[in-house]
Order: C-alpha cells, then structure tokens, then sequence
C-alpha cells in the first residue's frame, strides 16, 4: 500500500514490546522506564518501543470484560487510562509519551485486536467526521474467537470509515508502529486487514503495520504481503526449546526447536518491506507480570538464546525483545549489543537454509549475503540435538565455490584457516557457530 519512499520497513523491525515482562498490566513508568535502557542499545537498530495489549483498560486483571473497564472517547475510540498513563490527560492520549519517545531517538508503537469494541456497539457511538454510528461499522458474525472485547468490522463505507478514525487519531499521536491482533489468523480476517492498512495510508504517517497471531497461512503470503510490513508466522513463541501444548491450544505454545522448519518454510517471501515475523524474543527477565505463565527467568539456556539470536538474525525475522530491560543481565546485553550479529538482520540482501539434504531432526544451515561493493558471506550450523556434536557441510551447499575457503568464528572471536570443507568443530546442544567467510 505504500510506496518505496513511504516504506516504513526496508530493514526488519528492531524494538521492545511488553507482552512477555507485562502481559496486560504495563503502566507509563514501567514503559518509561525499559524505553529508557532500550535509548541506551539504540547505537545498535534497537529502534521500536511497543505497549502491547491492555493500556486501554482501568483494570487489566479483570476475570471479564465488564471487569477490565475498557476506555473509549465519545467516537468509540480506545484510548489510554489515565490513572495508569498520567501524561494522557485532559485528552491528550499518547501524544505526550509518543513526544518523549521521539526525543529519546526512538520510535512509538502499539497493540490493538482488530475490531470495534462492544462497548461502543452497545451504545451506537457515532463515528468521527462521519454520517455514521458504531452499529453501521460492526461484524457482529465476526467476533475474535479467543478475546471478548470486540465485534468485527464490516466490509463497508462505514466499518472503512471507522478505521480511518481510529488511525487518524492514532497517528496524530505520533504513532509509527500498531501491531494489530486477531487479523492473521485464527481468524484470517484480510477485509480487516486492507482497511487497516488504508486507513493508514490516508494518514500520511509512515506507520509500522504488524499482523499478529500466527500462523499465518502461506497461502496468504502475497496477500499479507500486499498491506504488512511484519506477520507472525507462528503462535506465539515462548521460551522453551520444546513446549507443552493441547489439541485444542493448536501450535500454543510455539517452541524453538519447531522454529527452524516454520521459518525455512517462509524464507522465499523475506524482501525489503515484508518480513515474516518469528515472534518475540523470551530472555531475561520475564517479569513481573509476563503474558503467559508464571514470573520467572527466561527458561531458553545461554546456548539456546544465542541460537534463537543467529537463527533470527540470519533469517532476517523482525527483533523485538520481550524481556524486561530494567532487570537486563550482562549475557542479555551481550546478545542485544553484539553488532555483526545483528548486522546480518539489517544489512543481508539474500538468506535462506542451505542445500544439503540434512536429517530431519539432527541439525540445520543457513547462509546469508550482504549487498554493497564489498558483500559479506555468513553461515550458520545449528545443532538440533541433546548431545554436542559436529559436522563437515560442503561449500556448495552454502552457494560458495567448490575450493577452499578460510572462515572467522563471530561467536567465538577466531579466525580458521582455508580447508575443502566447513568443518563446525564441536556444537553444543541446542547451539551453534557462525561464521564469516574470509
């Protein structure tokens, strides 16, 4: 929908979001207060600050929708709870957050669920600028499916009309970022998702479009595509290397080991602008409040976390860390401020696993390249296995000529010598090497 000058993603997203630290309950200090640490990593691409779902709400820990207390303006716009985001009052909104934001050299996002909410429903709101009430915009047959708040909109004058004022007041905000929830899949909602993303163009405002949960069908790729800068491709993703679930969770929830596949799956539709989205990054601090399960410390190990960073890096997956930054640990900070690492994520122009024909369950490749007068070859082995274990992969099978190439060990900070082969040395469990071709 916008065009290359408008394109607010020609790299993939870098950022923090709540949900993993807060869940519903993040307030203007505690965000003020990660937006802080997060100022400090901007040096690397950390750019993006997110409150995730909730600011809405007067009482996040609420059993029912009656309970949480969602705040509308008189248009049936959600807006911020004062008690909980002082800055946003008098009518202000997020504008004055948004404002200290900027001036910290970052950027402004939110979460919102597709939709309208009930309440707005229940007493025929009128929409902004327009002929046009809440009941005019509403899908009543379109409910999301697992959060009770909203109706569906409808594919019509009204329901585009409300989007467009919802986004308009957004955007005056100050907004570059919404992630938008309920809309890619469970259900796939692509009416929603075209009026969103014209809602935005009219805007003016380069404005982040992030379709969330997964996983969201390859079928729509070109779709998605179309109207998104991100989409999540999976569940949502949580900190485990393999997770428990039930049939009726589907993929919930969605595990690092299950990563690999999903995203070698989506690898041919990554291109500036369109970024199929891996999920949060669970490390750290999971604290005080975090979107699913108990406080607690990240459960990925060391060796797990550093695959999940080389893994996405090289994949070229939005970044967006979900730990809380207050509580940042010093191998934490060591993943977010490790910069050739994260320059495979923003500068590579071509990725994608490699060509062997790999055992299903023992280990995976990728290669990336950067573009420019001076391109960079990087390789990734990862070891899928509960046992430390090492392999020989072939140059081919990264698309290098069949010769002897001499290699830099990123993780390990070494240079090794040219050899006939990639020879990975010794990979821990859940770990793996990256290197740099020299």
């Amino acid at each position: 929908m916008l065009d290359a000058a408008q394109n607010p993603a020609p790299t993939p997203p870098m950022g923090w979001n709540s949900w993993d630290a807060y869940g519903l309950t993040i307030d203007e200090a505690d965000y003020r207060a990660n937006t802080t640490v997060l100022a400090g990593l901007k040096q690397y691409g950390w750019t993006y600050s997110v409150i995730d779902e909730g600011w809405y709400m007067e009482n996040p820990n609420g059993e029912h929708l009656a309970d949480k207390k969602y705040l509308l303006d008189g248009n049936g716009i959600l807006i911020p709870v004062e008690s909980r985001f002082p800055s946003s009052a008098g009518g202000a909104g997020f504008k004055p957050l948004a404002d200290w934001v900027h001036a910290q050299g970052l950027k402004f996002g939110i979460h919102i669920l597709r939709g309208i909410p009930k309440q707005a429903v229940e007493k025929n709101l009128p929409i902004a600028g327009t002929k046009f009430h809440a009941t005019d915009a509403a899908d009543l047959k379109s409910p999301c499916g697992w959060d009770e708040g909203n109706w569906g909109i409808a594919d019509n004058e009204a329901g585009q009309a409300y989007y467009d004022s919802m986004l308009k007041r957004y955007a005056g905000w100050g907004l570059d970022y919404i992630k938008v929830d309920c809309v890619s899949d469970h259900p796939y909602r692509p009416t929603e998702i075209r009026q969103i993303a014209e809602a935005i163009k009219k805007t003016g405002r380069p404005i982040v479009l992030s379709l969330s949960p997964g996983p969201t069908q390859i079928e729509h790729a070109t779709e998605v595509a179309k109207y998104a800068q991100m989409w999540r491709i999976t569940n949502d993703h949580w900190d485990g290397w393999t997770l428990p679930s039930k049939p009726e969770w589907g993929e919930f929830p969605f595990s690092l080991k299950d990563e690999f596949d999903r995203i070698a799956k989506w690898a041919p539709y990554v291109k500036p602008g369109s970024w199929p989205d891996a999920d949060m990054l669970p490390w750290g601090s999971l604290t005080p409040h975090p979107g699913w399960g108990e406080p607690r410390q990240s459960g990925l190990t060391q060796e797990e976390e550093k695959t999940e960073l080389v893994l996405w890096s090289i994949s070229r997956s939005p970044l967006i860390f979900g730990g809380n930054l207050t509580k940042l640990d010093d191998f934490t900070r060591s993943l977010l401020s490790n910069e050739e690492v994260l320059e495979i994520n923003q500068k590579a122009r071509v990725s994608g696993p490699a060509l062997m024909p790999y055992s299903p369950v023992s280990w995976r490749a990728w290669f990336a390249r950067t573009g420019g007068a001076h391109p960079k070859t990087y390789l990734a082995v990862f070891n899928l296995t509960e046992d430390a274990a090492k392999w020989d992969v072939s140059w081919t099978d990264f698309h290098l000529a069949e010769k002897e190439h001499a290699v830099y060990d990123i993780l390990n900070k070494k240079h090794i010598a040219p050899a006939k082969a990639l020879n990975t040395g010794l990979i821990p469990p859940h770990g793996c090497v990256l290197f740099r071709v020299e």
